[in-house]
C-alpha cells in the first residue's frame, strides 16, 4: 500500500465521503449502532417480504450484533413469514486442530445465531430448521455445492481490520501470496487466522487476551459472498474498521485489503457509523509521517 495514498485517503472528512469524486464504492453514513440496528433490519426485512413465495437465498453474518434485536422485533410485530428464505451462515471459529468451539463460547457463531438471530421469532414464523446452513468442515463441499444451486439474493455482513469479507482474511503467507484473481475466484475452506485478526479479536473481546482468540477459521468464499444479487456491509465498531474503509472506497482492487473487490460488484453498498467513518488522520493535519513529503 501506498503510504502517500492511504494519508491522503485517511485525510478525507466523513461528511465528504459519500459524495468524494474518487469513491468506487457507494457509501452512507449513520449516526450511531441503534440507527444503523434499524436500518439493517428495515432493509433485510424488505427484502424478504419482496421475495414472498418465490424464496430469498441470503448469507448472513454473525455480527454486526446491533440488528438481531430490532430485526425480531419487525419480524414479530409485522407477523413476516421467514418459513420461504434459507440462510448461509458466513463463517465458523474453529479451534487449533480445527475442529468446533465449545457451545458457550463467545465465538461460537452458532450458538450465537441461535439464541440472538432465530431464538426470539416463534415457529410458525421461523426459518426452518432443514433451511438453517451453518459452514462446519464435515459439510463445506455440500455447502458449496448447494450454494452453487441456484442464485444468491442477498449478502449481508461486516469488514475486518484488514478489510476481509466473512474470514476472507488478506493472505499473509510469504511463500503462497494470493493474486487477484484467486482472491475474486476463493471459494469455502479451512484456514489459519491471521495474527492481525487474531489480535484484533483479542482486544475487542479478551482484554487483549489472544490465547483465548480461536486459531482458526472456515468460510465461505469471495466467490460465494460477492456472488449475490445484492451485497451490503456495515461496521460500527469504529477505530480497527477505519482505514479498511478508506481503502476499499478508494483503492484499486488489491488482495492486502480483500473488500477492494466490492467495486467491481454491480449493487454493493457499504454503510458505517460515524465514529466508523472518521478517521483519526482526517482529524489531525498537522501530523506528520516519515517518508512522506
Amino acid at each position: 500500500m501506498d503510504i502517500q495514498k492511504l494519508h491522503q485517503w485517511c485525510s478525507v472528512k466523513a461528511e465528504d465521503l459519500a459524495t468524494h469524486p474518487d469513491r468506487r464504492v457507494a457509501f452512507r453514513m449513520v449516526e450511531d449502532s441503534t440507527q444503523m440496528g434499524e436500518l439493517i433490519a428495515r432493509e433485510l426485512v424488505d427484502e424478504i417480504k419482496a421475495a414472498g413465495s418465490n424464496g430469498f437465498r441470503a448469507i448472513i453474518p454473525c455480527g454486526p450484533s446491533c440488528w438481531y434485536t430490532p430485526f425480531t422485533r419487525i419480524v414479530n410485530q409485522e407477523r413476516v413469514s421467514l418459513r420461504h428464505m434459507t440462510v448461509f451462515h458466513m463463517d465458523e471459529c474453529l479451534d487449533w486442530e480445527g475442529n468446533l468451539l465449545p457451545y458457550n463460547n463467545p465465538y461460537n457463531f452458532r450458538s450465537f445465531m441461535e439464541k440472538h438471530f432465530y431464538g426470539g421469532i416463534p415457529e410458525e414464523l421461523a426459518v426452518p430448521m432443514e433451511q438453517r446452513i451453518f459452514l462446519y468442515p464435515k459439510v463445506m463441499y455440500q455447502v458449496a455445492e448447494e450454494i452453487s444451486r441456484a442464485p444468491i439474493d442477498f449478502t449481508l455482513g461486516g469488514w475486518g481490520q484488514d478489510g476481509h469479507i466473512a474470514y476472507n482474511q488478506a493472505r499473509r503467507n510469504p511463500y503462497s501470496p494470493l493474486n487477484v484473481e484467486m482472491l475474486r475466484n476463493s471459494s469455502i475452506r479451512i484456514q489459519d487466522n491471521n495474527p492481525d485478526t487474531i489480535l484484533a479479536l483479542a482486544q475487542r473481546t479478551f482484554g487483549a487476551g489472544y490465547a483465548f482468540v480461536p486459531p482458526m477459521s472456515i468460510t465461505l468464499g469471495l466467490k460465494e459472498c460477492l456472488g449475490a444479487r445484492k451485497v451490503r456491509l456495515f461496521s460500527d465498531t469504529g477505530a480497527w474498521k477505519q482505514t479498511a474503509l478508506r481503502v476499499a472506497l478508494f483503492s484499486p482492487v488489491t488482495p492486502e485489503y480483500p473488500m477492494t473487490l466490492l467495486q467491481d460488484h454491480p449493487d454493493a453498498l457499504l454503510t458505517a457509523t460515524r465514529d466508523t467513518a472518521t478517521h483519526p488522520i482526517s482529524l489531525h493535519p498537522e501530523w506528520e509521517f516519515p517518508g512522506m513529503k
